[in-house]
């Protein structure tokens, strides 16, 4: 489902009738995270957020886990697989299907060994009895049942923090007092356009970053593109497309985590037969598309790029201060 529009608009009525809900909601997330939590024999490092839909969790964990691999580590990732409708708690393949386990987890999969499961626990002690020396949680900045070495708060800079409402008045799930007495830093893609940077103590480090196109984009330079995406909020997207100089036509956007049915693909391969034209998505979304619709679009890839290039080392230092 897409989010509702007044959550990024000023209150209403519709936010007056849902606060009485929002507080209830905030109560019982308070009560939740008073819930101790268990320790386990790696660190743990947590990329969360507090706010519905996508903040860039996932390339953050993606890049992370890179960072880690490439300086000798062996992490494995912990998610709870949002979107998958299979329950069981495993390793994650990266030849599983998509349907069952989740879009994002098959991307996490291809990066390191991932765990999904509700008991991240559970997950965390099959991860070290399979090799792990650290573990990555996408997701769970909510979720007290394993204790975080470090903590980290995602924040989508043009999207802000919408109407500042706790859910469903709003899209938080907490507020961002409540996160900072519990994260070690914070990353922040994208421009400031709310001037969030200015909430942040001074001893919690405020990473900033972008987002950055994959090699392959240079070959839709002098082309006309038609870019879909089914992703937290797709305008990043095509946003990025655009400043990166593609000529992006037309733009169709879907729910996060969207399934694509065979209408779906039906009108998208009548697009991708127009004379000219370069049909173009995200790699999340690839992932949930057959193998043969794939050979006629092109797939773009997403990393960080770092304001300060000691960035991710910052956040790693503080998971392995001794050793690194």
């Amino acid at each position: 489902m897409r989010p509702p529009s007044f959550w990024h608009q000023p209150p209403s009525l519709a936010t007056t009738l849902l606060t009485p809900l929002a507080g209830a909601v905030r109560l019982q997330g308070q009560r939740r995270l008073k819930k101790p939590a268990s320790h386990v024999a790696v660190p743990v490092l947590c990329c969360g957020n507090i706010t519905v839909g996508g903040t860039g969790k996932t390339p953050l964990t993606l890049h992370l886990a890179r960072h880690l691999q490439a300086n000798g580590y062996n992490p494995h990732i912990l998610t709870k697989g949002y979107g998958g409708r299979s329950k069981q708690q495993r390793l994650i393949l990266p030849s599983d299907d998509p349907i069952d386990c989740g879009d994002e987890t098959i991307l996490l999969a291809r990066q390191a060994p991932t765990w999904r499961g509700k008991n991240r626990v559970d997950s965390a002690q099959s991860a070290i009895a399979h090799g792990a020396d650290c573990l990555i949680l996408d997701d769970g900045l909510q979720d007290p049942s394993l204790y975080k070495d470090v903590s980290i708060l995602v924040i989508d800079g043009p999207a802000g923090l919408g109407n500042g409402l706790i859910l469903p008045a709003g899209p938080l799930r907490e507020t961002l007092d409540s996160a900072l007495s519990r994260i070690q830093a914070a990353v922040m893609i994208g421009k400031d356009r709310h001037h969030l940077s200015k909430h942040f103590p001074s001893h919690i480090p405020l990473f900033k970053a972008e987002f950055s196109p994959g090699p392959e984009i240079r070959d839709l330079v002098g082309k006309q593109c038609i870019a879909f995406s089914g992703i937290g909020r797709p305008e990043k997207f095509f946003t990025m497309l655009k400043e990166m100089g593609v000529t992006v036509i037309r733009t169709l956007s879907f729910p996060d985590h969207h399934l694509y049915t065979q209408r779906d693909l039906h009108r998208l391969s009548q697009l991708a037969s127009l004379p000219g034209v370069t049909l173009v998505t995200t790699e999340k979304d690839a992932v949930k598309l057959p193998q043969e619709f794939i050979k006629n679009i092109k797939i773009i890839t997403v990393d960080l790029l770092w304001h300060d290039d000691t960035s991710a080392s910052c956040i790693i230092d503080q998971l392995f201060p001794k050793t690194l």
